[in-house]
């Protein structure tokens, strides 16, 4: 989010350099940096089919919508095109609501994180309950510090040294955190996804086919039934399956992650007919 907006700034003034050659042309009710705020405040993060931010672009009519922890929207994207999926059954007459921000957080950061952003202070069901921050926060507090600041540091490795370097830290924490952190912690959490990540980068398939196992109960259990990042979570874990001809399991898998996409994605989205795809692989394997 943060390159993205770093790159619409950058967009702006250029923009602005090239349109406007002297600043005292501009009309003195126009504030450029009001402006600015406006537009970082209600810019959506545009992520690809599994939900990895690409860039970011402004959507006036969906900037209408408010903010919900449990939300009974999601947008996701095909392309540019910007895409508002419903997450359950919505009766007549109920608000229309999306996550601003990433739903992993205990309620106190996600409370503070929308007041630092949005200037607004969460009230939604989720944010007065706290109902499952005993489960994100569980185990020793000392270990779970530990494990966030790692995974705070980790920043966007490129090379396969870096990635080498990451699965090593993630190795080293997991490994001395075992007993002390359940997997429900949403720092061991993360820490289990960005140790995934690492082995797919060095295709290392049956050492993040371990990791993505773990994360499923997780995630099951801190996003809706009927959630795009669950989905696409099984489908990676379908696909490393498959690698390890794990026919029958990477089928059931798909299978599951495809009764979610239909509903969060639409059966048309091109993640949709990769999954397919991939799916009729399974099939003739076994």
């Amino acid at each position: 989010m943060k390159e993205g907006l770093r790159h619409l700034a950058q967009t702006l003034q250029l923009y602005l350099r090239v349109e406007i050659q002297d600043a005292f042309q501009l009309v003195p009710a126009i504030d450029i940096f009001q402006i600015f705020a406006k537009v970082t405040c209600n810019c959506f993060t545009i992520s690809n089919g599994e939900m990895q931010d690409v860039g970011v672009g402004l959507y006036p009519s969906m900037s209408l919508l408010n903010h919900s922890c449990d939300p009974n929207c999601v947008i996701v994207f095909e392309g540019r095109q910007l895409l508002l999926r419903s997450l359950r059954e919505i009766q007549i007459g109920e608000e229309l609501t999306i996550s601003y921000i990433e739903s992993l957080m205990p309620s106190s950061e996600r409370r503070k994180h929308l007041k630092r952003q949005y200037c607004f202070e969460c009230n939604c069901r989720l944010c007065q309950t706290q109902e499952k921050d005993v489960d994100m926060l569980a185990g020793e507090e000392q270990a779970w510090k530990e494990i966030k600041d790692a995974v705070t540091k980790v920043g966007d490795p490129r090379s396969q040294e870096e990635w080498e370097q990451v699965l090593t830290m993630c190795q080293t924490l997991l490994n001395n955190n075992a007993d002390r952190l359940p997997d429900t912690n949403i720092y061991l959490l993360k820490m289990l996804d960005c140790a995934m990540d690492a082995c797919i980068n060095l295709r290392r398939w049956k050492e993040a086919l371990l990791y993505g196992n773990r994360t499923l109960k997780p995630y099951r259990l801190y996003y809706s039934s009927f959630h795009p990042l669950r989905a696409v979570q099984m489908m990676r874990v379908g696909k490393l399956q498959h690698t390890q001809d794990m026919f029958p399991q990477a089928l059931k898998t798909l299978k599951q992650a495809y009764n979610i996409m239909k509903v969060t994605h639409g059966a048309d989205h091109s993640l949709v007919q990769d999954l397919m795809k991939l799916k009729e692989q399974c099939e003739a394997g076994m």
